[in-house]
């Protein structure tokens, strides 16, 4: 028997839409608003989705606590309350939440074992939500 389990986390950060290869109207006419040079920020909301037989000891998929421990330490505590244009994982990528989802999910991918990664699902604002579940190579 496969289930799902799905788990919200909060965190808050700051990031400005700009490429660095390109010329600056297109960085404007491209993200608009979002490139303002000082930034702007996010309060995120972001929902892990993992999946897993369930143990018929403990009647879970996996132990919240594992994954709270995880997701806090890797994920909240390194990207809440940053810049997220001056982390590694954006040195050469554009801090979207798109990217950001992908870089949420290859973490989780790598370090969580505990049950399957399905998904993860970032809401930005009330109007824009993005969702990443894997389909490519993990990034380096």
């Amino acid at each position: 028997m496969k289930a799902y389990l799905t788990r919200r986390y909060l965190f808050s950060a700051s990031h400005r839409l700009h490429s660095n290869d390109m010329p600056a109207d297109w960085n404007r006419e491209t993200y608009g608003k979002c490139n303002n040079p000082y930034g702007h920020g996010h309060n995120y909301q972001l929902e892990v989705t993992v999946s897993g037989p369930v143990d018929p000891k403990t009647g879970m998929v996996c132990n919240l606590i594992e994954l709270d421990g995880f997701v806090h330490k890797e994920i909240v505590e390194r990207f809440g309350h940053q810049n997220l244009n001056t982390l590694p994982e954006f040195a050469t990528e554009v801090p979207t939440t798109e990217n950001l989802c992908v870089a949420i999910y290859d973490i989780l991918r790598r370090g969580f074992r505990h049950a399957h990664l399905e998904k993860v699902r970032m809401e930005e604002t009330m109007m824009n939500s993005f969702a990443y579940a894997g389909g490519g190579e993990l990034r380096d």
